[in-house]
């Protein structure tokens, strides 16, 4: 069982740029940049648990998400999560329908991610704002808080669904949030 520890930082434009060049200077690898589209589904034994499943679409690959909340203390967040490739994107959709999941949040995210010895860092940016997140031990986390200089930055303790139930609009039963043109209008790095 894989286990996601991480920590979510929500930023003002001013406060992402700074931090990209922060991590450069202390050099993070960057990894690049990916434009998402995030198909959460629920029904099923997923109401009874703190648990989704997610269908994520890239240009570069699509995978198969299944997230599920675990106990935690402070401001650091573990997650169940198992991963994998989805080859055909029609096929897996019409078996998440079959099994009698429910398309129920959508999201679109443009993320740029570095890496620095085992701590992944990733600025994302979605219609709604702009965040951070910190994955890695929470020793780990706490250290690069330090290097990045955010200590007292507070944290967001909310997932991307949950904001975009909050910041998102409703279409067809369906809580959602994309960018007006389909893509992020900028490029950062």
């Amino acid at each position: 069982m894989a286990i996601e520890t991480e920590k979510k930082y929500r930023l003002d434009p001013k406060r992402s740029a700074k931090i990209a060049k922060k991590l450069e200077r202390i050099g993070a690898t960057y990894g690049g940049e990916t434009f998402e589209e995030n198909y959460l589904h629920r029904g099923g034994v997923l109401d009874g648990r703190d648990a989704v499943l997610r269908l994520r679409k890239t240009d570069e690959r699509n995978t198969l998400t299944y997230k599920e909340s675990l106990p935690s203390s402070g401001d650091v967040k573990h997650k169940t999560e198992f991963e994998t490739e989805v080859s055909d994107v029609d096929a897996m959709e019409a078996i998440i329908r079959t099994l009698g999941y429910r398309l129920s949040v959508v999201y679109e995210k443009r993320r740029r991610t570095w890496h620095l010895g085992s701590v992944e860092i990733v600025l994302d940016e979605l219609p709604f704002g702009l965040y951070m997140e910190i994955e890695g031990t929470p020793r780990m986390i706490a250290q690069m808080e330090k290097r990045l200089g955010i200590k007292n930055l507070v944290s967001e303790m909310r997932g991307y669904p949950r904001l975009t139930i909050k910041y998102g609009r409703m279409k067809k039963s369906v809580m959602e949030a994309r960018f007006a043109n389909g893509k992020p209008s900028r490029k950062r790095r």
